[in-house]
This record gives C-alpha cells, sequence and structure tokens, in this order.
C-alpha cells in the first residue's frame, strides 16, 4: 500500500450540514523546549454524512503543559458548540483515569466519551487509511491541510505521528454500534459501498418507441417486473 493513498484526497470548500461529528484528541502534556522533541496535542474534527461518507473538517495542534491542554480542549469544544461529541484516547493505569475522569469533570457542558486504545498503531488506522483509498473521505480547506497529509503520507517512518491516532479514534468514534472484529468488518463494507458508488453506471440502450424492437423491450420489462 503506498503510503500517499492513507490520506484523503478530495479537497473541498464546504460540507454537508447535517453531518455526525465528533472531535477526537490524541493526548499530550509537554511543553517543548531547545532540550525536547515532545508529541504533539492533536484534536481531529471529523463528520459523517447520511451515505456514511467522512469529512475531515479542522484539526487542532498543539504542544503545551497539562493546563495549557485542558484549556485548549475547552476552548475547542466551546467554538465546535454542544452539537460535536468529543473523545479522547485514556492511557491505561490508576494515572489515565484519573486524567479521564478530571477533563470529563471540566467539559461538564459538552458530550464526552473517554476510550482506551488497544492494538498497536497499524491495525487501528487501517480502516481510516482504507477508507481513505477508496475515496470515501473528503477534507475541508485549511492552513492545516499539508501538516496533516504529511504526517498521513509520512506513517510510520515519522518520529511523530499523532495524527494518525486522532484519525484512528474519531472514525471509531462515529463507528460505536459496532466493537471488536465487528468494526472492521463494518468499515470494509463501507470502503466497498463507496467504491461500488464511485463507478460508472451502465446505459441502458432503449429501442426507438413504436418500432417492432421498442414492443418486444416493453414486454421484457413487463417480466421482470
Amino acid at each position: 500500500m503506498s503510503p500517499a493513498r492513507s490520506r484523503p484526497r478530495a479537497v473541498v470548500d464546504a460540507a454537508p450540514a447535517d453531518l455526525d461529528i465528533v472531535r477526537y484528541w490524541d493526548l499530550a502534556a509537554t511543553e517543548k523546549t531547545e532540550f525536547n522533541d515532545p508529541d504533539w496535542t492533536i484534536g481531529v474534527k471529523l463528520g459523517r454524512d447520511r451515505s456514511d461518507g467522512y469529512w475531515v473538517l479542522h484539526m487542532v495542534r498543539a504542544r503545551a503543559n497539562p493546563g495549557d491542554v485542558e484549556q485548549l480542549l475547552l476552548n475547542t469544544a466551546t467554538q465546535d458548540g454542544k452539537r460535536v461529541r468529543i473523545g479522547f484516547g485514556q492511557d491505561p493505569g490508576q494515572a489515565g483515569k484519573s486524567q479521564a475522569q478530571h477533563l470529563v469533570r471540566a467539559l461538564s457542558d459538552f458530550t464526552v466519551r473517554p476510550a482506551t486504545e488497544s492494538g498497536d498503531k497499524l491495525t487501528r488506522f487501517g480502516p481510516f487509511s482504507s477508507q481513505c483509498r477508496t475515496g470515501n473521505v473528503r477534507i475541508r480547506r485549511g492552513s492545516w491541510n499539508e501538516e496533516l497529509f504529511r504526517v498521513l503520507e509520512g506513517f510510520p517512518d515519522l518520529a511523530h505521528d499523532d495524527e494518525v491516532d486522532a484519525c484512528s479514534g474519531a472514525l471509531e468514534m462515529l463507528n460505536q454500534q459496532m466493537k471488536g472484529l465487528g468494526i472492521y468488518k463494518l468499515y470494509e463494507q463501507q470502503a466497498e459501498a463507496a467504491a461500488e458508488r464511485s463507478k460508472p453506471q451502465p446505459v441502458q440502450n432503449v429501442p426507438q418507441p413504436g418500432s417492432m424492437e421498442w414492443f418486444e423491450w416493453v414486454e421484457a420489462q413487463k417480466k421482470k417486473g
């Protein structure tokens, strides 16, 4: 699989108004200094339309301490509005549980769901990559596009690939009706349906009305019905 095909290929200026939308965060909590190269806190806003097509609507990217990260989540949630559900990755263990509880309380005006992530990055990224490769993901034009493209195309060979985890988490959050292996079956079905919709439809040749061939064609259609 070519890494370049794991990124959305259609850049658009507008998205449908009736999307089901989430903002999923891959959290980090270390500020950048001259002595370190920390991970990024990434928030990807992803929508799903009625045809199970996906729309990357926005991305937030920052390197910050825990207090500033919390404020970033709150400010972004306020800008997104209560319609947008919020999710974030929860680290295993008591420390991760405590952080999740603290953030849920801080975001009490919004719908929030911490998610315990399992499996390796490549496996979790597989469904989002599949949707991209079938042309089922569109991205709204913005200054953040190129940075997202850079990471999706460079994965898994980059030092920092936090955008990948955010995209994976957002897609899974939009498909909570399926669990475990079932979620991968759902993604596969959606990707196949999108590929089928993109195929040109065969042109049906109808005989000249009133001709003998036309009457025979009408009779054949009645028998099919």
